[in-house]
C-alpha cells in the first residue's frame, strides 16, 4: 500500500468552480493539463503550463492537496508533504461541471 500524509487522507471533494484554468481563462492563456484544489474547488494550470496556476494557488492560499482534473485520472498530490497517490481514498475522479 502507497504511503499517504494526514492531508490526502483528510481532503476534501469540492465541486470544481470551473471548467479550465480560473486564471488563464481570464487572462486568454492556454494550459497543458487542469489540477483542482481538494480544499475549495479551485480549477488551475499544471507546472507544465506556462503559468502554474495550481502551483500559484498553494503558495498563495496553503491549501496542500490537489488532483488532476484530466479525465480518467484519479492521482492526488500534497505539496506541504511533496507526496503522491495513485488514487486518493474516497474521490470522486471525473466530478465534472
Amino acid at each position: 500500500m502507497e504511503p499517504i500524509c494526514e492531508h490526502l487522507e483528510q481532503a476534501g471533494d469540492p465541486p470544481p468552480r470551473a471548467r479550465g484554468c480560473e486564471e488563464c481563462l481570464a487572462m486568454g492563456a492556454s494550459w497543458v493539463h487542469l489540477r483542482r484544489c481538494l480544499t475549495c474547488g479551485h480549477v488551475g494550470c499544471c507546472d507544465s503550463s506556462p503559468n502554474r496556476h495550481a502551483t500559484k494557488h498553494f503558495q498563495r492560499t496553503a491549501h496542500p492537496v490537489i488532483q488532476s482534473f484530466e479525465p480518467g485520472e484519479a492521482w492526488a498530490w500534497c505539496y506541504e508533504d511533496e507526496l503522491f497517490t495513485e488514487h486518493r481514498p474516497g474521490s470522486s475522479q471525473d466530478a465534472r461541471l
